[in-house]
């Protein structure tokens, strides 16, 4: 088959879990003999081309002619003519893209279009409480009436999203997020310190970092050597104020002696910095499926989760790993001198996690589900006749 994808995003050109799981999937998939091409827009003045272990990437120039909302009906253009050119050069079989996207192309196409649920705008506008921007709402729901199948990363997401943008009858499936087993390999115990916490993600409220930079005042009094790394891209608000600045200017020096923000890292190096966590701490206020959980759990690190949102789906409370209200820093708190306490109880919780993680998140699994799935629904689309 040749699947393509549609996206902004991809970690050879920037961060984001969209991109990660574009990276590792369509890795997989040309491992497995299917061809794949990944196409976006960029940001330069000139169409770039490069490969990524047989992944061909295309990412178009930016829009040159037209500006602010209206640079959607260029994008539209230059993509669907690009696409024109690659089904004539090599058939597509499968388009998948996020939420948003599918809006660019026509209801009929010789190719399946596939929605995959990441979360996108209805989803999360929320959990943030804030308005649906009539824009970008619209272009939401004429992309899930483009779309001829959708798959869902969590039961969560389908559920919460089917709030508000239908999928009709068309077909819909839950199928997980994969992670890179091979990056995300067994870490050595030996490497770990003590009373660090490690969070990775976006900067923002939504991620609960500032619950969590809270949670530390009833902390410290207890472990005075806490030390919490956090790794990730800033957000912005809409008149361009930092939330990193807004955050450092948010809490006392005392707290702040504690934290560190690093900034963002590349993919490859989040395995090194979960290495020397005692506890992985990922208080989402809202996740779709997220993909920093699973991740640490693969490599066997003890993890702090939300009880919100996937989080029951992903980790049993005191089983596998550790499940919070990322609202109250002080049951963030709490689980955090729970696990501070308890150093064998969460080494057991690790290696139940480990083994939870690698059999829901195996990336050899989610192919295979993956492609069985997109079979039948070439099968539909060409009654019965494979291509």
């Amino acid at each position: 088959m040749h699947i393509c994808f549609l996206t902004y995003e991809y970690p050879l050109w920037g961060t984001g879990g969209i991109g990660s799981f574009v990276q590792t999937f369509g890795r997989a998939l040309v491992r497995s003999g299917h061809k794949v091409t990944v196409l976006g827009i960029g940001k330069g003045h000139e169409t770039e081309e490069m490969d990524d272990m047989g992944v061909e990437i295309i990412r178009l120039s930016a829009p040159r002619y037209l500006k602010s909302k209206a640079s959607f009906a260029e994008n539209a253009y230059n993509i669907r003519i690009k696409l024109k050119e690659l089904h004539a050069k090599h058939p597509i079989d499968i388009l998948e893209s996020q939420e948003s996207l599918m809006f660019m192309l026509p209801c009929r196409t010789p190719y399946v279009k596939v929605v995959r649920m990441h979360g996108g705008h209805h989803f999360f506008a929320e959990s943030e409480h804030r308005k649906i921007d009539p824009w970008k709402g619209f272009l939401e729901k004429r992309s899930f009436s483009r779309a001829d199948a959708f798959v869902a990363v969590s039961n969560f997401v389908k559920e919460h999203t089917g709030k508000y943008l239908s999928t009709g009858k068309k077909p819909v499936e839950i199928i997980r997020i994969p992670v890179d087993g091979k990056l995300f390999a067994a870490s050595d115990p030996d490497k770990a310190i003590s009373y660090r916490l490690v969070f990775a993600g976006t900067v923002c409220e939504k991620k609960g970092i500032r619950q969590l930079i809270e949670a530390l005042k009833y902390v410290i009094p207890s472990f005075p050597l806490v030390h919490l790394d956090i790794y990730g891209r800033d957000w912005f608000f809409s008149d361009g104020r930092s939330y990193t600045e807004y955050l450092k200017n948010s809490f006392s020096s005392d707290i702040l002696s504690h934290v560190v923000f690093h900034g963002p890292v590349k993919l490859q190096e989040i395995p090194s910095k979960y290495e020397v966590a005692e506890l992985c701490v990922f208080p989402s206020h809202m996740e779709t499926q997220g993909l920093v959980a699973p991740e640490a759990m693969f490599m066997g690190k003890p993890v702090l989760f939300s009880k919100l949102g996937p989080g029951p789906e992903t980790i049993e409370d005191g089983v596998d790993g550790l499940l919070c209200d990322p609202y109250s820093p002080e049951d963030i708190a709490e689980k955090i001198i729970f696990a501070f306490e308890n150093r064998e109880k969460m080494k057991e919780m690790a290696l139940v996690g480990q083994q939870k993680a690698r059999a829901m998140f195996d990336t050899d699994r989610i192919l295979e589900h993956n492609i069985n799935f997109y079979r039948s629904l070439l099968d539909m689309k060409f009654k019965g006749t494979r291509r």
